[in-house]
C-alpha cells in the first residue's frame, strides 16, 4: 500500500507506582508469574480458558461448542448454552448470606435514599417482569429504557432480561428527536421512563420529552412511568391505555417469575453509539459471552471482595453503567453504589460526601471528571475522609498523566492502585488494564491487555510496529455481535481495515515493557509539517502547567502545514489567564514536542462543550476552529457555552 505510515510518539512517562504490598496480598492475582500463566493459556488455548471461566456461572444448559468462528466476524460463544443473565446477577445470590446483603446503595440527588438487599431486589424485579408480561412483553421485543440514575432502572433492566426481551437503555439527558431515531431503529414496542429527573436542583420533564419523541412512533403501545419529582412546575400527560404508572402496575403482582432459558446467542441488549454517517449505531450484545466477560472483568480488574462497596460514576444510558453497574458486578454479588444527581449539587463535595458517608472502596469515573476536580481544587476532597478507598479507576477515554498523578495523590492519598482501563462500547468489557494487585502502573498508561485479548499494533499495511493503529486479533466472549439491522456497516466498521483483525479506531503505542498507551481516536489524529501526532498527547503537555486543568487540541487547514493546531484550555479556578500563561505554555510545547507544534492559537475558556456524560465533543471544536456549520448540539450539557466560546473564539 506504498509508504508505511504510523503515529508519531512524543512524550515518555518516565514514573511508575508499584501496588502496595497489603493490597497485593489480599488480591485475587498473587504474582506476575500467575498473570502470565493465565494470559498465555487464555491466548493458547481459549476454548479450554473460556470454558473454565464461564463453570463459575448458572447455566441451564452447558454448550456444545465454547467458540464459534465459522462465519466470522459473526462469532458465537457458548453455542447452545442456556442461561439468563438476571439468573446469575441475582437468583443464585438467594442460595446463601448474600441474600440478605446490599446490592443497591442509592442516594437521589435531593438527599433521599434508599438501600435494596439481592432480596429485595429479587422480589422487585419478578414483580415488575410479571407487569410486563400482562401487557404483552415476551422473548425478544425491543423496550427502550428512558430513565434518570433511580434503582427502577437496574430493576426495569433486570426485569426485561429475565423475561428475554431486548433492553435499549437511552441516556436520560438524550433529546426528543434522539430517542425517536433510537426507538425507530429497533421498532420498540414500549418505552419505560419516569416524570421527572433532578438535576442541578431541578426536575427535567423526562416524560414530556418521550410524548415529543414517540408522537410519530406507531410501533410504541405502551409507556410506564416511575414517579419521581412531584413536580408541579410542567404537567404529566397521562395518555389513557398507552400510559401506566409503575407504582400502580406492579402493585399485588407475585413476587416470583421463573426466568426465560436464553440461549447464549440470544440478544440481551442494544446500545446506541453516534454513528460518522449521522445515523446512531445499534449495538448489538448477546447474552452467555457478555455475562461471561463482564463477571470476570469485574472479579478480577476491582479485586472484588465481599465488603467492598463498588462506585461506578457512569450512567446506566452508557456500556459502563451496563457493564460495571447493571450486570458485572452484581454478577460478583458486590454491593453498589448508585448516585442520580450532578457532581457538583448542592456543592463541589457531594461526590466526596457520598464517598464518607457509605465506605465507598471502589471508585471508578472518568478522566473528564477527574480534570474537573483538579479544576476545582484539592480542596474539596480535603474535607471528607477518603481512607475506605482502596481502589481507584478510571474510564471513557486517555487519562493525561497529571491528572492521574493528581487522582493518586488527592484521592487515592498515595495508598489506592489506580488501574486505567481501555474498552468500547463494541468490546461489552474491558481490554487493556492493569490488574491492582501485581501490576505496576505509568500514569497516562493502560498497561497490559486482559485474559483473552490479543492486541497489537498495526500499520496502515497491517505491520506490526510499536506506534500505530491498535488492533485485536483473536476473538473474544464480550465482543460485539453485529450492528442492528446493518450487518454490512458491522463488517465495513470494524473487521475491513485489516484481515481477521477487530480495528477499534484508536490510535496507540507500545513501550519496552510491552505496556499499552492510548493515543485517542483516530480520527484525533493531526498531520503537522508531516507529522503525525495524537491530539491526546499534545493535551497531555498543556496540562502538565500546574495551572491548566483541561485541554482540547484540535487540527484545521493550513496551507503550509497541513494542519495547523488551535488549542482550547481551561485554568485551574482562580487562575488568571493571559499573555504570561499563554507564553509559559508555548514554551513548553517548543521544548517537550518542537516548534512544529506550536499552536496556531490558544484560547483559554471555561466554555467546554461537553456532553451531559462529560466527554468534550471534539468534533464541534473542529467545526467551530474551520467556521463549518456545527449541526446537531442537542447533547450538549451546556448548549449556550458553545456560543459563547464561539464569540471568544472569532474575537481572537
Amino acid at each position: 500500500m506504498g509508504e508505511e505510515r504510523s503515529i508519531e510518539t512524543i512524550l515518555e512517562e518516565q514514573r511508575h507506582f508499584d501496588p502496595p504490598q497489603d493490597f497485593s496480598e489480599g488480591s485475587h492475582l498473587k504474582s506476575t508469574d500467575e498473570y502470565e500463566k493465565l494470559y498465555k493459556h487464555s491466548l493458547e488455548n481459549p476454548e479450554e480458558f473460556w470454558a473454565e471461566m464461564a463453570e463459575e456461572l448458572h447455566w441451564f444448559r452447558r454448550w456444545d461448542n465454547t467458540l464459534n468462528s465459522d462465519n466470522a466476524p459473526f462469532y458465537k460463544w457458548y453455542e447452545n448454552g442456556k442461561t439468563n443473565i438476571t439468573y446469575n446477577c441475582i437468583d443464585r445470590h438467594l442460595e446463601n448470606s448474600n441474600r440478605n446483603k446490599a446490592a443497591i446503595v442509592w442516594e437521589g440527588e435531593p438527599g433521599d435514599q434508599r438501600v435494596m438487599t439481592y432480596w429485595d431486589l429479587y422480589r422487585e424485579v419478578n414483580k415488575l417482569a410479571n407487569a410486563l408480561k400482562k401487557l404483552g412483553i415476551k422473548k425478544g421485543d425491543r423496550v427502550a429504557v428512558y430513565l434518570p440514575m433511580v434503582p427502577e432502572l437496574v430493576i426495569s433492566v433486570h426485569a426485561l432480561a429475565r423475561l428475554g426481551a431486548i433492553h435499549s437503555v437511552i441516556f436520560a439527558g438524550f433529546s426528543a428527536e434522539s430517542i425517536r431515531d433510537r426507538v425507530l431503529d429497533c421498532n420498540a414496542k414500549m418505552v419505560i421512563t419516569a416524570d421527572g429527573a433532578w438535576r442541578r436542583g431541578n426536575v427535567l420533564p423526562l416524560k414530556n420529552i418521550v410524548d415529543e419523541a414517540i408522537a410519530d412512533c406507531e410501533c410504541v403501545s405502551d409507556v410506564i412511568i416511575v414517579r419521581r419529582s412531584d413536580s408541579t412546575a410542567f404537567p404529566c400527560h397521562v395518555k389513557e391505555g398507552r400510559d401506566h404508572w409503575y407504582h400502580r402496575i406492579v402493585d399485588g403482582e407475585s413476587i416470583t417469575c421463573p426466568p426465560e432459558e436464553m440461549d447464549s446467542e440470544d440478544i440481551l441488549f442494544l446500545l446506541y453509539t453516534s454513528g460518522t454517517t449521522g445515523k446512531p449505531k445499534g449495538i448489538i450484545h448477546t447474552t452467555g459471552g457478555y455475562m461471561v466477560y463482564t463477571y470476570l472483568t469485574s472479579k478480577y480488574v476491582f479485586d472484588l471482595k465481599p465488603e467492598d462497596v463498588f462506585w461506578c460514576t457512569a450512567d446506566v444510558g452508557w456500556i459502563t453503567g451496563h457493564s460495571y453497574l447493571v450486570y458485572g458486578p452484581l454478577a460478583n454479588a458486590a454491593t453498589c453504589l448508585m448516585y442520580e444527581g450532578s457532581p457538583d449539587w448542592p456543592d463541589r463535595s457531594r461526590m466526596w460526601a457520598i464517598i464518607e458517608k457509605y465506605g465507598v472502596s471502589i471508585f471508578y469515573t472518568a478522566p473528564t471528571l477527574i480534570r474537573t476536580f483538579m479544576r476545582w481544587g484539592k480542596k474539596w476532597p480535603q474535607k471528607y475522609d477518603l481512607s475506605r478507598l482502596r481502589l481507584l479507576g478510571t474510564v471513557g477515554e486517555p487519562i493525561n498523566p497529571e491528572a492521574w498523578v493528581w487522582y493518586y495523590k488527592h484521592v487515592g492519598q498515595g495508598n489506592c492502585p489506580i488501574v486505567d482501563t481501555w474498552w468500547q462500547t463494541e468490546t461489552g468489557g474491558i481490554m487493556i488494564t492493569p490488574l491492582p494487585g501485581i501490576t505496576y502502573t505509568k500514569p497516562g498508561s493502560a498497561t497490559r491487555p486482559f485474559f483473552g485479548v490479543d492486541a497489537c499494533i498495526l500499520n496502515d499495511d497491517g505491520k506490526e510496529t510499536d506506534s500505530g493503529y491498535l488492533a485485536i486479533r483473536k476473538p473474544w466472549p464480550g465482543i460485539l455481535r453485529g450492528i442492528y439491522g446493518d450487518p454490512e456497516r458491522f463488517k465495513e466498521t470494524y473487521w475491513s481495515k485489516w484481515d481477521g483483525h477487530y480495528f477499534p479506531g484508536d490510535g496507540a503505542k507500545k513501550d519496552r515493557d510491552g505496556y499499552f498507551w492510548i493515543l485517542g481516536r483516530v480520527d484525533d489524529v493531526v498531520n503537522v509539517s508531516g507529522h503525525r501526532i495524537g491530539t491526546a498527547e499534545l493535551e497531555s503537555v498543556f496540562v502538565e502547567h500546574e495551572d491548566v486543568a483541561e485541554a482540547a487540541v484540535v487540527g484545521v487547514g493550513h496551507k503550509i502545514k497541513g494542519q495547523g493546531l488551535i488549542a482550547f484550555v481551561s485554568t485551574v479556578e482562580g487562575v488568571d489567564f493571559g499573555p504570561s500563561l499563554e507564553k509559559e505554555l508555548v514554551e513548553m510545547v517548543a521544548g517537550k514536542i518542537g516548534k512544529f507544534a506550536l499552536p496556531e492559537k490558544i484560547i483559554f475558556t471555561a466554555d467546554m462543550p461537553k456532553t451531559r456524560s462529560g466527554k468534550i465533543m471534539r468534533r464541534l471544536l473542529r467545526d467551530l476552529a474551520e467556521g463549518n456549520t456545527m449541526g446537531n448540539i442537542s447533547t450538549l450539557a451546556d448548549p449556550e457555552g458553545l456560543y459563547k466560546l464561539k464569540a471568544k473564539y472569532e474575537e481572537a
